[in-house]
């Protein structure tokens, strides 16, 4: 089983999202391993987002999430990374298909409720900036065997 990073950012929180959004992936079969409320930190964010550090959206984007709490997650699950970012939709929710949690509650790029790992070398790197290992729990669910093969 892979696991991935996710992150209803803080329009998500301002508009009660979570748990909608929590819904949609354990209605599909996922697990949740890590969940927990926060207020993401200056030096946080910049870590988070490093890749875009040289990008004009850079500082905007760090200002726009540390600006509210977040709720992050960690999911697990068959293919987890994949079918979390087909679950989310593109990044701009216009383009988004109807269905997925941009496609639903997306409207500004901006905006865009949600975050997710792009890769399984970045959800190992983001789960291991926001969540301790011991903050991650592995337990057996009895549903599990009517969900895989």
């Amino acid at each position: 089983m892979e696991r991935t990073y996710l992150m209803v950012k803080p329009d998500g929180i301002q508009r009660g999202l979570i748990g909608e959004i929590i819904a949609m992936f354990e209605k599909k079969g996922f697990k949740i391993v890590g969940l927990k409320m926060l207020r993401i930190s200056r030096e946080l964010a910049e870590k988070h987002y490093g890749e875009h550090k040289d990008k004009p959206f850079f500082e905007p984007l760090v200002e726009y999430i540390t600006s509210g709490p977040v709720a992050a997650m960690v999911i697990e699950g068959k293919a987890a990374v994949s079918a979390a970012r087909e679950m989310m939709g593109v990044t701009d929710p216009l383009k988004a298909a109807p269905g997925t949690v941009r496609g639903k509650y997306g409207i500004d790029i901006g905006r865009n409720v949600i975050h997710g790992s792009d890769s399984p070398a970045s959800a190992q790197r983001e789960i291991a900036l926001f969540f301790r290992e011991n903050e991650l729990v592995a337990y057996s669910r009895d549903v599990d065997r009517w969900v895989y093969e």
